[in-house]
C-alpha cells in the first residue's frame, strides 16, 4: 500500500476539503494518507465523519501555514515547519510516496525543487495539466505555470517528461508529442518555438511538429509542450471558457424547466458535459522533474479533486515515473555539448 502526504492546510476550502478527499481516497484506492498541517484542526475536522477510526489515515502536525499572499522566497525561507515543507520531507525521507497540495503554487514548486531535490538531466521543474478533448482522450500539456521563461533545451525535456506521464498515467501506447506555436509550419513561430523543433526532432518520441491553439481540444495529440507563460494563459482561458459555457447552459436549462419540455434530457446531457469538462476529475498537475511525487491541486479544490489528486499521485509513484523520465533524459540526445552543437 502507498503512502500519499496530503497539505491539509493548502487550499480554499481547508482543512475540509483535504480530509473529505483523503477519506474518500482510502476508502476506494488501496492508499495511506498522512494529513499534514496543525493538528487539533484536522483533529476537530476528522471527527465530523464516521467510521473513520480504522481507516489508514494518519496526522503529521506542523505548526506553520503557507498562505496565498506569501512569497515563494518567504514561505521557503521562514516557514520551516509549514504544512508543505513538512510533506515534502515526508517524501524525501522515504515515509510518504508523494505528496499533494493545494495552496500556493510558487512555494509548493520552490519547497519541492530545495526540499526533493531535482532529477538528474532536468533544468527546472514543470507542471503538467490534463486538458479534456473532443474525443474523450486527456492531452497533456506541459509547462503551465512553472516557467515563464524557457531554452530550448528545457522545452526538449518537458517533451520526454509530458510522454513519460502520458504513458504511465493515461496509458497512451505511443504519444504524439506538438509543439504549440502559430502555425503548423516549422519555420513559423518565435525564436524558441524554432530553435526548439531540431532538439525535439532528435528525442525517441513520436513528435509530430508544431501544433496550432486549436489543436489542443481535437484529441489528435496526446502531449503539447510550451513555456509556461503560454501555457498558463491557456489554462486559464480555458477555465474562464468553461465557466462561461456552463454558465449558459444552466441558463439554458432553466428556461427549459419553465416550458416542462425535455428537461430530464437537458439536465443529463448538462451533467455530462460538466464531468467531461471538470478539472476535479483530473486532480491535480504533476510537478515533473523533482525527485518524488508532488502534485499540485488546484486551489479550489473540492474533496472530488482531492481525491483525484491522491490517485494521480499513486499512479505516478506505482509507474515509478520519476525512474522512467531520469533513465530516457539520459539515454537522449539532451546532454550540453548536443543542445550547443545544434544551437549552432
Amino acid at each position: 500500500m502507498l503512502t500519499i502526504a496530503v497539505d491539509a492546510m493548502g487550499g480554499d476550502h481547508a482543512p475540509k476539503s483535504e480530509v473529505d478527499g483523503a477519506i474518500r481516497a482510502v476508502r476506494s484506492l488501496d492508499v495511506r494518507v498522512i494529513l499534514v498541517g496543525k493538528q487539533d484542526i484536522i483533529h476537530k475536522e476528522l471527527a465530523q465523519h464516521e467510521g473513520v477510526r480504522d481507516l489508514p489515515i494518519e496526522i503529521q502536525h506542523a505548526s506553520e501555514v503557507v498562505t496565498m499572499e506569501d512569497s515563494a522566497a518567504k514561505a521557503v525561507r521562514t516557514k520551516r515547519d509549514s504544512s508543505i515543507r513538512v510533506a515534502s520531507r515526508l517524501v524525501r525521507d522515504g515515509i510518504a510516496h508523494g505528496f499533494v497540495s493545494a495552496g500556493n503554487t510558487g512555494a509548493v514548486m520552490a519547497t519541492a525543487k530545495m526540499v526533493q531535490g531535482m532529477i538528474p538531466g532536468v533544468d527546472r521543474p514543470a507542471l503538467a495539466s490534463a486538458f479534456p478533448t473532443l474525443k474523450g482522450t486527456p492531452v497533456v500539456v506541459v509547462d503551465v505555470g512553472a516557467n515563464v521563461d524557457c531554452s530550448a533545451r528545457m522545452l526538449a525535456q518537458f517533451a520526454v517528461m509530458g510522454e513519460i506521464y502520458s504513458r504511465v498515467i493515461f496509458r497512451t501506447e505511443r504519444p504524439r508529442v506538438g509543439l504549440l506555436s502559430i502555425g503548423e509550419e516549422e519555420h513559423k513561430g518565435n525564436e524558441l518555438t524554432r530553435s526548439a523543433t531540431p532538439l525535439l526532432k532528435s528525442l525517441p518520441i513520436c513528435f509530430i511538429g508544431n501544433v496550432e491553439g486549436r489543436d489542443i481540444y481535437t484529441g489528435d495529440i496526446d502531449v503539447i509542450v510550451c513555456d509556461g507563460f503560454i501555457g498558463n494563459v491557456a489554462l486559464k482561458v480555458s477555465e474562464g471558457l468553461v465557466d462561461m459555457i456552463s454558465k449558459m447552459l444552466r441558463e439554458s436549462l432553466e428556461e427549459t424547466i419553465t416550458r416542462k419540455i425535455g428537461y430530464v434530457l437537458a439536465r443529463t446531457a448538462f451533467q455530462d458535459f460538466k464531468k467531461r469538462v471538470d478539472y476535479s476529475e483530473y486532480g491535480g498537475a504533476p510537478l515533473l522533474g523533482v525527485k518524488g511525487v508532488c502534485i499540485i491541486a488546484h486551489g479550489r479544490s473540492n474533496a472530488n479533486a482531492i481525491k483525484n489528486a491522491i490517485r494521480v499521485a499513486k499512479e505516478f509513484a506505482g509507474g515509478r515515473a520519476n525512474e522512467r523520465i531520469e533513465a530516457e533524459l539520459g539515454g537522449s540526445q539532451l546532454s550540453n555539448a548536443s543542445v550547443a552543437a545544434k544551437a549552432d
